[in-house]
């Protein structure tokens, strides 16, 4: 028997966040481990109008591909991928895992290679999706390592999930649309603003949001949703960061990382736990020294750390700094082949913005 909540959720996201039109040509992928949901989703978009195409990802096959692919491999794009990502009008990728440290041992220079093979396909993506020709939506379904991670049991953490993505379970997108008319006043509020400055514990960073844009996320790419964020000028970034939550990225864990910027450029970088991790990656290439984005989480219903990006860069008092590409609709022009998220706790900061204080203890005070 299906849950009705996962009913909603492939709703929810076929119906609201990109909005499914006929003709539409729709790409649906996720490893098999999430077959009822993405099932639910392909016959979301056929009751739609559209065209979907399933692509179920095999666990296990990304590890093969580390342990086993030489350069040429790794480096190597499949063309019916990248034809998909020059022609399709949508794509909904389902994330979810069996094993979330699959990748923890694979040599951070094949990461890198494999991540710098991946960049044209970033780069198409995100100047379609400016462009509004490609309409896109990341949603997790519930696992037992994402479960374990967050330190739940399964039945704790489905519960999690489903709360986190549909706060109002009778009326999922009424209640995104409310978030959207709510987080737009803040959009607004932005424009014309040049200096934005964050405090708090061992963090002190000033950067120019000057001639940038502010965008609202209320369930249109992520879900679940709840931050709004900028590209800021990318040479403007001066100060440093704790990042005080572990950052996950590519399979590795890495804890206590302490970034100092310079005219926007990383001059320092410290860790407590995958120091070396951290330096490779960030040294991919010229870009992914630099911010691409700045975001601020606001969905109250997310309150604690679970080890999954798309819940914790929404927790309400935290912000997050992506390191490499940034998104073009904000103004953004750095270009990388990699983004990382990065999220630290300012419940006990403050945001200042042209001098006056907007953000004091996890609220804002603009509203």
């Amino acid at each position: 028997m299906v849950d009705i909540r996962m009913q909603k959720l492939a709703d929810l996201l076929v119906n609201y966040s990109i909005k499914v039109k006929p003709g539409d040509r729709v790409l649906i992928q996720g490893p098999t481990i999430a077959e009822p949901l993405l099932r639910e989703i392909y016959a979301k978009v056929i009751q739609a109008g559209g065209h979907p195409f399933c692509l179920p990802v095999v666990s296990g096959t990304d590890e093969l591909l580390y342990r086993y692919g030489s350069e040429k491999q790794l480096e190597h794009i499949p063309e019916p991928i990248s034809l998909i990502y020059k022609t399709y009008d949508c794509r909904i990728y389902i994330h979810a895992e069996e094993n979330t440290r699959e990748l923890t041992n694979v040599n951070p220079n094949k990461l890198v290679t494999r991540a710098k093979a991946h960049r044209e396909l970033v780069d198409i993506m995100m100047k379609r999706t400016a462009a509004g020709e490609f309409r896109w939506v990341l949603a997790p379904y519930p696992t037992n390592a994402f479960a374990q991670d967050a330190e739940m049991s399964l039945l704790e953490y489905e519960d999690f999930l489903f709360q986190a993505c549909m706060p109002d379970l009778n009326d999922p997108i009424g209640y995104w649309k409310r978030v959207a008319i709510r987080q737009q006043k803040l959009v607004e509020w932005f424009k014309g603003k040049k200096v934005i400055r964050i405090k708090s514990n061992q963090t002190d960073i000033a950067m120019s949001i000057e001639g940038r844009t502010f965008v609202s996320c209320h369930g249109e790419k992520n879900i679940p949703d709840g931050e709004i964020y900028t590209g800021p000028v990318e040479e403007s970034v001066n100060g440093y960061v704790n990042f005080s939550y572990p950052s996950i990225y590519n399979g590795h864990e890495v804890q206590g990382i302490k970034l100092w910027f310079k005219e926007g450029k990383i001059i320092k970088a410290s860790a407590e736990k995958n120091e070396d991790f951290l330096l490779k990656t960030i040294n991919t290439d010229e870009g992914a020294t630099y911010v691409g984005e700045l975001g601020i989480g606001t969905n109250e219903g997310i309150t604690r750390y679970t080890r999954e990006i798309l819940f914790d860069e929404k927790i309400n008092g935290s912000f997050h700094l992506a390191l490499g590409a940034g998104y073009p609709e904000t103004g953004s022009k750095n270009k990388s082949s990699i983004h990382w998220d990065m999220v630290t706790d300012i419940s006990d900061g403050e945001i200042n913005v042209d001098g006056d204080i907007i953000y004091k203890n996890g609220k804002f005070l603009i509203y």
